[in-house]
C-alpha cells in the first residue's frame, strides 16, 4: 500500500485540541461557557501584543479545566512551549499533572524531570512542561530552555511565591528572577489567582492590569455570594464561637454533628458515600497532632460499645441528631453511625513536602468518615471534594491579609449538591473580619471587569490588602481614599436624581440612568448594609467638571492625586460620598469616597 505522507503531515498539523476539550468538557456535563469566554479573552489578549497579564477567578472555581482548554488553544494558535507553573508540592504538581494527562491533551504533559534529559530535544514539536516554583527545578529548567524561543509560562497561583518582595530594595527574590529569566525577552507569562492584588500592587514582570482575563464561575458554584452574602441570611450552617473560648468541647461537637449530618445523607441517598471534615486550626505544626487528640477520642468511644465514654457521647449524638433531622430520625441516625463508625480516616497535611501524606485521600475522600488537619498547605490550590465539614479558630492577633484570608475558602466550589447540609464553625470576630475581606475583594475587582479601569485595593485597620513589602511603592499610592467606575453619557437628568432627598433612593435610580458597570449593584448593597447614622450616612454631591483640572486626564475623566479632594462639610454625618465628575464632551463618571479607616491603595504605574 502506497502512503500519502503529505496527507498525514496535514493531519497531524490539523489537529483542534482546543475543540477536543471542550467536546470532553461537554461529555463529562461540564459547563464550559465560562471557561471558553476566559480562553478567548486571554487568546485575544495575546494577539493584541499584551506579554504579560492575569487571569482571575474565584476561588476552586474549576481554574484546572480552564487551563487545560487555555494550553489546547496556545497549543492550537502556535505555541511550541507551554510551561505550567505550580506552588512547590510534590502532591500538587503530581494532582495538576495526571489531570492535565487524562485530559487526553496532545502532546501529553511532563514534568520538568523528564525533560531536562540530555536525550530529550525541545527544538521541535509542541511541549507541556509542569514545574515547582523552587530554586533548584527553576534554575535546571532555565537551562534547558535558555535557548528555546517564545515561551508561555501560565503559572498557577501566582500571587504566591512568584511577586518580588524585595522590589523596594532595589533586589530579587531568587523565585521572581528565575521565573524572569525563563520568560527571557520574548516570552508570554499569564499568571492565574483568585487573588491577584500582589501582582498588581507589585507590578510583577510588568503585567498590565487593564489587560486582565476575567474567569467567571460556573453555575454549579457556590462561593463569596452564599457563603458571605452582602444582605440576606446564609443557606447553609453557620456556627458561630465565642472569641475567648477555645475549649476542645467546640470540636468534639462539631464532630458529633459531621457524623450525623454524612449518616443523614447516607440514609436518605440509600448508598454510602464518603464525606470530609476540614479542620484548620493552627499553622503550628505541632498543634496539629494535639487537633487529631479528639477526633480519635471520638471514633474510639464509639468503636468501643464498652467504653465509659459511649453511652455519654451517643446520647449527645442522639441529641444533635434529633434537633436537626427530627426525633424520628434520630435513632436511624445513631444507628447508623455506631454501625459505621470505624470507617474513618484522619490525614495531617503538615508540609509541601511531606512525600507520606495521602494526598488524593484527603482531596477525595476514601473513607466515609474522613477527617483532614492542616494549616498554610490545605489553603492554596487544593481542592476537597465532598467537604461538608469546615472547623476553623485560627484567629489573627495582627492584621489578616485578604489575599491570605480569601485562599483559606475551601469550602467554596461546587457545594450546591450538599449546601443546606454543609456546616462553617468559626469565632465571630474571625468570620465578620473575613466577610470584610471578600467585600473589600468584590469592591476592586468588578471595577476590572469591564475592561474599563484599574483596580482599587481596599484595606482597613484590621485587613491588609498583600504583605506591605510586595508593594511597589514607586507606582502604588496609598490613601487616594477614593474608587472610580466607568465612564457613562452624561446629561442633565443625572444632576437631578443627585438632587434626591433621599439619597439610598437616588443610588438605585442614578444605576437605573447609568447601568450596573458604572453603578455596580454590590456598591448599593454594602452601603444600605453600613449606615450608621442612616439615610444621613449617605452624600450625593452635586455634579463639577474635570476641564478645571490642569492636572487631570479629560478624556479619562482621572487625576492621579484623586478627583474628589475634600468632602464638603455641609455632610457632616456622611461616610459614604458620591460625586459624578464630566467632561466637555458629556462623559461622565461616579467617583465613591468613604470617610473612615478605609484605606484605598491604587497602581497609578500607567496614570
Amino acid at each position: 500500500m502506497g502512503l500519502d505522507i503529505n496527507h498525514l503531515r496535514r493531519l497531524a498539523s490539523e489537529r483542534d485540541r482546543y475543540q477536543h476539550q471542550l467536546s470532553r468538557l461537554k461529555k463529562d456535563g461540564k459547563q464550559s461557557s465560562c471557561i471558553e469566554a476566559a480562553v478567548i479573552s486571554a487568546s485575544n489578549t495575546i494577539a493584541a501584543g499584551t506579554k504579560s497579564f492575569v487571569i482571575y477567578g474565584e476561588p476552586q472555581s474549576g481554574k484546572t479545566e480552564m487551563m487545560i482548554c487555555l494550553t489546547a488553544k496556545l497549543l492550537d494558535d502556535g505555541h511550541r512551549i507551554v510551561i505550567h507553573l505550580l506552588n512547590d508540592s510534590v502532591q500538587l504538581l503530581q494532582q495538576n499533572l495526571e489531570r492535565f494527562q487524562r485530559s487526553n491533551l496532545s502532546p501529553s504533559a511532563k514534568n520538568f524531570s523528564d525533560v531536562i534529559d540530555p536525550d530529550y530535544s525541545l527544538k521541535t514539536g509542541y511541549h507541556v512542561i509542569f514545574c515547582k516554583k523552587n530554586a533548584s527545578d527553576l534554575a535546571r529548567l532555565n537551562q534547558k530552555t535558555d535557548r528555546i524561543a517564545n515561551k508561555v509560562i501560565i503559572d498557577d497561583e501566582a500571587d504566591f511565591a512568584t511577586p518580588n518582595a524585595l522590589i523596594n530594595k532595589g533586589d530579587f527574590t531568587k523565585i521572581n528572577a528565575l521565573i524572569h529569566k525563563l520568560i527571557a525577552g520574548d516570552g508570554i507569562y499569564i499568571g492565574v489567582t483568585a487573588t491577584p492584588a500582589r501582582l498588581d500592587l507589585n507590578n510583577t514582570f510588568d503585567n498590565d492590569n487593564e489587560r486582565w482575563v476575567n474567569f467567571p464561575p460556573h453555575e454549579a458554584y457556590t462561593g463569596q455570594d452564599v457563603f458571605f452574602p452582602i444582605e440576606g441570611d446564609v443557606n447553609y450552617s453557620l456556627r458561630l464561637l465565642p472569641d475567648s473560648d477555645d475549649s476542645p468541647k467546640y470540636l468534639r461537637e462539631a464532630i458529633f454533628r459531621f457524623l450525623v449530618r454524612v449518616a443523614a445523607l447516607n440514609l436518605a441517598s440509600g448508598r454510602d458515600q464518603n464525606f470530609s471534615m476540614l479542620i484548620h486550626t493552627s499553622g503550628k505544626k505541632l498543634d496539629h497532632k494535639s487537633d487529631k487528640k479528639p477526633i480519635d477520642d471520638v471514633m474510639n468511644a464509639l468503636s468501643d460499645v464498652h467504653s465509659k465514654k459511649f453511652e455519654d457521647y451517643a446520647h449527645q449524638i442522639g441529641q444533635i441528631a434529633s434537633s436537626l433531622y427530627g426525633e424520628r430520625q434520630a435513632e436511624r441516625i445513631l444507628g447508623y453511625i455506631v454501625r459505621n463508625c470505624d470507617q474513618t480516616t484522619t490525614i495531617i497535611m503538615n508540609s509541601e513536602r511531606d512525600k507520606n501524606v495521602d494526598f488524593k485521600s484527603a482531596t477525595s475522600p476514601a473513607a466515609m468518615f474522613t477527617f483532614i488537619i492542616g494549616g498554610n498547605i490545605v489553603s492554596r490550590g487544593v481542592t476537597f471534594d465532598n467537604l461538608l465539614s469546615m472547623f476553623f479558630t485560627r484567629d489573627s492577633k495582627h492584621k489578616i491579609q485578604q489575599d491570605t484570608y480569601i485562599q483559606r475558602a475551601r469550602m467554596f466550589g461546587s457545594r450546591r449538591t450538599h449546601l443546606e447540609h454543609f456546616e462553617l464553625t468559626i469565632p465571630k470576630q474571625l468570620y465578620l473580619d473575613w466577610h470584610r475581606c471578600f467585600v473589600f475583594h468584590k469592591l476592586a475587582l468588578e471595577a476590572i471587569k469591564t475592561k474599563k479601569g484599574s483596580p482599587v485595593w481596599l484595606a482597613d485597620h484590621r485587613i491588609a490588602a498583600v504583605a506591605s513589602s510586595s508593594i511597589d511603592k514607586t507606582n502604588v499610592i496609598l490613601d487616594r481614599g477614593e474608587m472610580a467606575f466607568p465612564i457613562f453619557d452624561y446629561t442633565s437628568d443625572v444632576e437631578l436624581i443627585m438632587k434626591t432627598n433621599n439619597p439610598l433612593e437616588g443610588l438605585r435610580l442614578l444605576q437605573d440612568r447609568i447601568g450596573s458597570d458604572s453603578l455596580p449593584s454590590y456598591l448599593i448593597q454594602y452601603v444600605k448594609r453600613f449606615m450608621p447614622r442612616g439615610l444621613a450616612s449617605i452624600a450625593l454631591h452635586p455634579s463639577s467638571t474635570i476641564e478645571n483640572m490642569k492636572d487631570a486626564d479629560k478624556e479619562k475623566i482621572e487625576r492621579r492625586k484623586g478627583l474628589f479632594g475634600q468632602v464638603s462639610r455641609d455632610y457632616p454625618d456622611a461616610v459614604h460620598h458620591f460625586k459624578v465628575f464630566h467632561n466637555a464632551v458629556h462623559k461622565a463618571r461616579l467617583i465613591y469616597k468613604f470617610s473612615g479607616n478605609i484605606t484605598f491603595i491604587k497602581n497609578v504605574r500607567n496614570a
